[in-house]
Formats: structure tokens, C-alpha cells, sequence
């Protein structure tokens, strides 16, 4: 293989849709090459990866559920260490995403059962805690990690208690990742986007024009925000000219509720 035409790889979790397949390929954009992960919609992740390898990136879409913790060590050891090898010709990565979610919605008035604030936990946390700390003996030094976090830690909403406060506390390992691993030259950030339409939550953005209506009058840039406008800012930060950017929050919201 021609060592010029090896591009740096990224890894972005729940890459099929959404907020992720924007990411995706505005990484691909950049010129990086992409692995996503996805959850169960396989059709999904291939449509992504032939939207990727249009752009001119090596692409592959590998199964990960993020919430199932005991299945990240083999993921990491296994599946995409096979995959770096068997299609990148390499041995590490160079960007980590941490964007694969859920939303459900849990009014702290009202009880919320112990195995919803279980999942939101597996998922929105220890996924990407666990992630993180195994991918980094896959992780090039001077590589980035990306983590995904939400307005909803700044702007409080009644029914999301519990996924904002397990966002809340990735922003606090966002600034424990980058004082640990600045010695290695990583950096690490994360993106806070404010309401967007997608079907996250249902499609409630997407879908309610009263709440869109709403959204847009409470921020400054006149609209709800849309998954091609959280891409590029992910990509900047894997990119060199953020090369001084670590351990920040960087809300993505319009100036929603400023």
C-alpha cells in the first residue's frame, strides 16, 4: 500500500443517522477515513458507508450497542482491532466520537423506574467511559476524542433529569480525559448541541411545530437547529487547526435561551 495515501481514521459511534451520519461525513469531508457504529439498523449504517466511500473514504459500519457494557472490551480487542487490520492495513485509530444515544424522557415528580435510570446510565455514561478507556490503546498519540453532550446541562427542561445529568457528568470526564491524556498530545472536547430536529426522543423537534415555534422564539438565531449544523463542528475538533482546543465545552445551540 502507497504510505501517502494513508488518511487518519475516526470511529464515530451511532454513525447510522442522525447528528452521527452528519459527523460522519464531515470527518470524510476533512479527508479522514470513517468506521461507524450502529446499533441494530444495518440498511441504515450501509447507506452511510456508500455515502462515505463517495466522498473518497475507506468506510465501514460495525455493530456496537454502547449501553451493553460487557460487550465493549470485545468490540474494541476483537472487532475493531480485526477491522483496522483487515481493512485500514493499520493497528490504531485516530479520532474517537462518543455520539450514540437515547433519549427518555423522566420527570424526577414522578417515579421513574430503576431500569430506565439504568439504561440512560449504561448508555450516556459508562458507555462512553468504558469506550474511551479501552480504545486508547488504539488511539494514536496526537489524536482527539470527541464526547457528545447536550444543552439540556446549561437550559432545564422538566423530563430530562436523568439524561442530563449523565451528560452533565461526561462534561466532568470530558476535563479529566484531557488533563490525563494531554501528556499523549490528545485532546479532548465536547460538543453540547441545542435542539435539533432528528428522531431523537421521538421526533419531538422534528415533528411538533408548536414546540419547534417555541424553540425558535427562545433563540437567538431564529430556528431550531439541524443535524448538518453539529457535523463540522466535530470535525474541526479533529482537525489540526484545533490543535489548542482541549477540555472545552462547546455549545452548539444557536443561542438557544441565552
Amino acid at each position: 500500500m502507497n504510505m501517502s495515501t494513508i488518511k487518519k481514521i475516526a470511529l464515530v459511534t451511532g454513525g447510522s443517522r442522525g447528528l452521527g451520519r452528519d459527523m460522519a461525513l464531515n470527518l470524510a469531508k476533512k479527508g479522514n477515513d470513517v468506521i461507524i457504529t450502529y446499533n441494530s439498523n444495518l440498511t441504515e449504517a450501509e447507506r452511510v458507508v456508500s455515502e462515505l466511500a463517495a466522498l473518497g473514504a475507506r468506510a465501514t459500519a460495525l455493530q456496537l450497542n454502547v449501553g451493553d457494557t460487557a460487550g465493549i472490551v470485545p468490540f474494541v480487542t476483537e472487532t475493531l482491532s480485526s477491522t483496522l487490520k483487515d481493512v485500514y492495513y493499520t493497528e490504531k485509530i485516530d479520532f474517537l466520537i462518543n455520539n450514540a444515544g437515547i433519549g427518555l424522557l423522566t420527570l424526577y415528580t414522578e417515579k421513574t423506574s430503576f431500569a430506565a435510570v439504568n439504561e440512560l446510565i449504561n448508555v450516556h455514561f459508562k458507555g462512553s467511559y468504558f469506550l474511551g478507556q479501552y480504545v486508547l490503546d488504539y488511539l494514536n498519540d496526537c489524536g482527539a476524542i470527541v464526547n457528545i453532550s447536550t444543552g439540556l446541562t446549561r437550559i432545564i427542561s422538566p423530563g430530562y433529569a436523568v439524561y442530563a445529568s449523565m451528560k452533565g457528568a461526561l462534561e466532568v470526564l470530558t476535563k479529566y480525559q484531557a488533563k490525563e491524556l494531554g501528556g499523549r498530545g490528545i485532546r479532548v472536547n465536547i460538543v453540547a448541541p441545542g435542539a435539533i430536529e432528528t428522531d431523537f426522543g421521538g421526533g419531538v423537534v422534528r415533528d411538533n411545530a408548536e414546540v419547534k415555534r417555541q424553540i425558535a422564539s427562545i433563540t437567538a438565531l431564529g430556528r431550531v437547529g439541524l443535524p448538518t449544523d453539529i457535523g463540522s463542528v466535530v470535525a474541526f475538533l479533529c482537525s489540526d487547526e484545533a490543535a489548542w482546543i482541549t477540555g472545552q465545552r462547546i455549545e452548539v445551540s444557536g443561542g438557544q435561551q441565552l
